[in-house]
């Protein structure tokens, strides 16, 4: 998986590319974990337009991701998922736990 991210006016966006599973959690982590430290920010946009696919670790990390955001007074937005995703992100109640746009 390949992740590009842009930061703007207090946002980073990052956007995922690829296949989001257990072999992109390094990736992930690397991608993330600098921007959590970045006090200028207080949103973190992952969008999930370009991911192929997406399984249950992939979801683990997002959990992950949220609880660390949270810790750090950041907020989590998942973004323009595809449909396959969005049921995805939907059969795991994930509009409990996220904003999703």
């Amino acid at each position: 998986m390949e992740i590009q991210t842009t930061m703007n006016d207090g946002k980073a966006v990052m956007v995922l590319n690829g296949r989001f599973d257990f072999n992109a959690h390094r990736v992930f982590k690397d991608a993330y974990a600098p921007l959590l430290k970045e006090g200028a920010l207080n949103t973190i946009e992952i969008d999930l337009s370009r991911v192929q696919y997406l399984d249950s670790s992939a979801l683990g990390m997002l959990l992950m991701l949220r609880e660390r955001a949270t810790a750090v007074n950041k907020q989590i937005v998942l973004s323009r998922a595809n449909g396959t995703i969005t049921q995805i992100l939907e059969i795991a109640n994930f509009g409990k736990l996220f904003t999703i746009s």
